[in-house]
């Protein structure tokens, strides 16, 4: 057996080991979340260090997630599936998923949606970016954040807006770059937003294809991050 042949498929390796890593952490979040369920911040005095241990596990599990999506998209392995979703359901369930983390925090957030519609998409991806543009929020937010969903020129608009001091301007430049496949450089790896800008790409349903925005404004005067689905 030759050098080449004995050396491993390091995609598949690295995706394998982002699952494992992705399902460890995903115990250490159920933990974390039993933790603050049981206490108090007037009972226990490392309260609030473990609610940022919380939001920094789940946004490396957030990112592992996307990475590992990504990997299943571009090998033609992702099971693809956009089904007619309850608005209801779907919205009651992210609300479900970051109550221990809003409560921590002292963020409320409002949820505003038609509780009879329905609307056709991939309930795991659309899901993946609504939590994290709404974790990403609890971080920057003063205390609140709203979902917003409805329809709008014939798309499906789902809107994560809070209070606090908005997108800065390079920010706002890379929600519109990772539309249009140019590169950017920021702050940040632009994971989620490039992970966001693809989820939306891959739905579209008579001739219109999904997108993304980052503005300035809502509801609240924050930020506002903007689903569009077809």
């Amino acid at each position: 057996m030759s050098k080449r042949e004995s050396q491993p498929d390091m995609p598949m390796f690295l995706a394998s080991s982002v699952h494992d890593m992705k399902n460890s952490i995903s115990i250490l979040i159920g933990g974390l979340e039993r933790v603050l369920g049981q206490v108090t911040p007037a009972s226990f005095p490392a309260y609030d260090d473990v609610v940022h241990m919380m939001y920094e596990t789940k946004r490396i599990n957030s990112n592992l997630i996307q990475l590992l999506t990504l990997y299943k998209v571009g090998e033609d392995l992702y099971p693809f599936d956009p089904l007619p979703q309850s608005l209801d359901e779907f919205a009651l369930t992210v609300m479900a998923q970051h109550e221990p983390l809003l409560q921590s925090h002292g963020v409320t957030l409002e949820l505003d949606y038609d509780d009879t519609a329905y609307w056709q998409f991939d309930e795991d991806l659309v899901g993946g970016v609504i939590n994290h543009a709404i974790n990403n929020a609890i971080h920057y937010t003063k205390d609140k954040i709203k979902l917003l969903i409805r329809e709008s020129e014939g798309m499906l608009e789902m809107r994560v807006e809070d209070n606090g001091a908005g997108f800065p301007p390079l920010m706002l430049q890379e929600g519109a770059d990772a539309m249009h496949g140019t590169d950017f450089q920021g702050g940040s790896t632009g994971l989620g937003i490039y992970f966001s800008a693809m989820v939306a790409k891959m739905h579209h349903r008579k001739g219109r294809i999904g997108g993304i925005r980052l503005e300035n404004g809502g509801s609240y005067g924050g930020g506002c991050f903007v689903l569009l689905l077809p």
